[in-house]
């Protein structure tokens, strides 16, 4: 007992809580770097001249390259140790990070964002943290992985902000650099400092716990080979559930801020918006990790998927600034539980010895997921003009609405946002997709900059007339949204899938 207390315990602390602080910060800058691609989604594609599908198609090649780094990670992990693979990756992210911000051209932005940068990243992602964590607690173990979620939680609610506001001023290219700068000094100390593989013999059983467990009669633990353990049922569970997870992650985290944007928020209000998801996280991860330890965790992984469900049902219903924190508030109270549940289920059905590997190969269906829906919200702004899908592609060809004019008092080379009736001659029913774009993004543009003038001359025309090309923000956001459609559906599927 002597020796146990030397190991872990330092005046009454036990040191495997250093651990998961360390990690949990590790954690918010590596989420920071990779899932909050949304403040520097825009200015990338303006500054290099790429299509939102393009750059997009780039952030969902990223996505899965992230996940397919992570089995590796944690393949390495159980070969070398956690502090050589996290300093691999730092050392992977800098080196990135610098070719990044001279590439120009597709392959080369595709190879150096979207490949190297989240290999490196998937290195120092919380699949890489997740098997120390779990060597070093048993007693608290849901509540430690459980905090390590509140850094991914935290890096959603503060780096969205903090980036946009940094790019704002210096751009996207050196607030890269410099995000990638405080992640090699947070990370580089932590790894040779702080972060160790070498566990207690009891890790933070209590004394009367440690004493039953040696009055208890041994019981051989199942010793199932990788092959046998992805042959289970559980397993698949836990991928179907983080596919769902993945998808409406990053579905929001990636077109999040742009969808807002273009809408009508301007870019503070988006930011904050998708940020508030993460800041009301950090709180819910809390909460949620005082009581991993004490209920069913997979009648609390449920629970998790289906209030994130109704949490998609809400953002439906946005139109204003309230309705779009509370709509945040709804999502962020569960936001990071099924991460942490998920990898502590794994941990607790096929133990210690696999849960690295195992977890790693369960989150590459997590970026299956995060890449399909990346690729897919640029896909269907670019098909269809607007993140409100095909629903009003459909409408406005069916009332024939979509014809421009400028408005009475306007004008419209001034970029003016024009509304037409639907009796003018002059319309323009049969314009093409790519006017109809245009006159899109014009539109957004001039309700941010002339939100008063340009929703008045949008209200009053809309009395009078049966169409328009350009709706306000309020209007537009109660139109259905099939990103969030999407999100429901693999939320409520999941719920199915763990009540059974």
């Amino acid at each position: 007992m002597h020796a146990h207390r030397q190991a872990g315990l330092h005046a009454g602390w036990y040191a495997g809580w250093n651990i998961v602080a360390a990690a949990t910060a590790i954690t918010l800058l590596t989420v920071g770097l990779r899932l909050g691609i949304g403040p520097f989604f825009l200015p990338m594609a303006q500054d290099l001249g790429f299509s939102r599908s393009l750059l997009a198609g780039i952030v969902g090649v990223g996505m899965l390259c992230y996940g397919l780094a992570m089995p590796v990670a944690g393949w390495l992990v159980a070969r070398i140790g956690t502090r050589a693979v996290l300093l691999l990756g730092t050392a992977i992210v800098v080196a990135a990070s610098l070719w990044t911000v001279q590439a120009r051209t597709p392959l080369t932005f595709g190879l150096s964002f979207g490949v190297l940068l989240s290999v490196g990243l998937g290195f120092t992602s919380p699949v890489a943290l997740t098997p120390v964590l779990s060597r070093w607690f048993t007693r608290q173990r849901g509540m430690a992985l459980f905090y390590l979620s509140t850094g991914s939680m935290a890096g959603m609610a503060v780096m969205t902000p903090l980036s946009m506001q940094a790019i704002g001023r210096f751009g996207w290219q050196h607030s890269l650099l410099g995000l990638a700068a405080v992640f090699a000094a947070v990370t580089v100390p932590a790894a040779l400092f702080v972060v160790r593989d070498d566990a207690p013999p009891h890790t933070d059983l209590l004394p009367e716990q440690v004493a039953a467990q040696r009055a208890a009669p041994a019981v051989p633990a199942a010793a199932l080979s990788f092959g046998q353990a992805v042959a289970t049922w559980p397993f698949w569970q836990i991928c179907l559930g983080l596919f769902a997870c993945g998808f409406s992650m990053n579905l929001l985290g990636t077109h999040g801020v742009p969808m807002l944007m273009d809408h009508g928020f301007d870019a503070g209000t988006s930011a904050m918006g998708i940020g508030t998801i993460g800041l009301v996280a950090i709180g819910g991860t809390l909460v949620l990790g005082k009581v991993a330890d004490r209920l069913p965790r997979r009648w609390m992984l449920a629970t998790i998927y289906g209030v994130r469900g109704l949490g998609f049902f809400a953002l439906l219903a946005v139109g204003t600034h309230l309705e779009l924190y509370g709509a945040a508030a709804i999502g962020g109270l569960v936001w990071a539980g099924s991460i942490a549940l998920s990898s502590a289920i794994l941990a607790d059905v096929y133990g210690v010895r696999l849960v690295g590997v195992l977890y790693g190969w369960a989150y590459v269906s997590h970026q299956l997921g995060a890449t399909v829906s990346s690729w897919l919200g640029g896909w269907g702004f670019d098909t269809f003009g607007s993140h409100a899908g095909l629903r009003r592609r459909r409408r406005a060809a069916a009332d024939g609405r979509g014809r421009v004019h400028a408005p009475a008092g306007g004008n419209q080379a001034s970029g003016a946002c024009t509304v037409g009736a639907g009796g003018d001659p002059s319309g323009t029913t049969d314009r093409s997709l790519s006017a109809r774009r245009t006159q899109g993004a014009r539109c957004a543009s001039v309700v941010s900059e002339r939100s008063h003038s340009c929703r008045s001359v949008i209200w009053s025309r809309a009395s009078q007339s049966t169409g328009s090309s350009c709706l306000s923000k309020d209007t537009t956001h109660h139109q259905t949204n099939n990103s969030p459609n999407s999100s429901i559906a693999m939320s409520l599927c999941s719920l199915w899938c763990f009540a059974r």
